[in-house]
């Protein structure tokens, strides 16, 4: 934003307007908004009606996994990436094997990326949750068969 003419009242009022669209069209959860500039404020409050609600996380089902795989599950909340970056190939796919101290995803948090690494060897059964989608802390994401040989790069069996 740049800084308004601060003889004008008119001009701050119009600046601190947008800021308040802008945070509003970030997010709709947003409810009150209070602003302050050298000798004015504005203060914005609405209820729900005309805003648009996130939508609920739905944590997926547990898993059918046998009883020696290893399920990894997320340690934090946050949105779940099988890749890198757009367009780039997953970390990992089913059939795997994997190395420990491997990225398995990414979880982005707060706008940090967080890599999840896999605790032990293992070959990767199945990926339960798709690349986007908003995890909850603790819920499975991966399900790994343990392993102790394999490919130490990583690569399919």
């Amino acid at each position: 934003m740049s800084e308004p003419d601060s003889d004008d009242p008119g001009a701050i009022l119009r600046a601190l307007t947008r800021e308040i669209a802008a945070l509003a069209e970030l997010s709709g959860s947003v409810r009150r908004v209070v602003m302050h500039a050298p000798g004015h404020s504005v203060e914005v409050e609405w209820s729900d009606n005309g805003t648009r609600p996130e939508p609920p996380v739905v944590p997926a089902p547990e898993a059918e996994a046998p009883e020696d795989a290893i399920v990894v599950r997320a340690p934090l909340v946050g949105t779940f990436y099988t890749a890198p970056q757009p367009g780039a190939p997953p970390f990992v796919s089913e059939g795997d094997f994997v190395a420990k101290g491997r990225t398995l995803a990414i979880i982005e948090a707060m706008k940090l990326m967080n890599p999840l690494l896999a605790e032990c060897p293992g070959i990767i059964e199945k990926v339960l949750v798709g690349n986007g989608e908003p995890v909850e802390f603790d819920q499975p994401l991966i399900v790994m068969a343990q392993g102790d040989g394999g490919d130490p790069e990583g690569g399919r069996r």
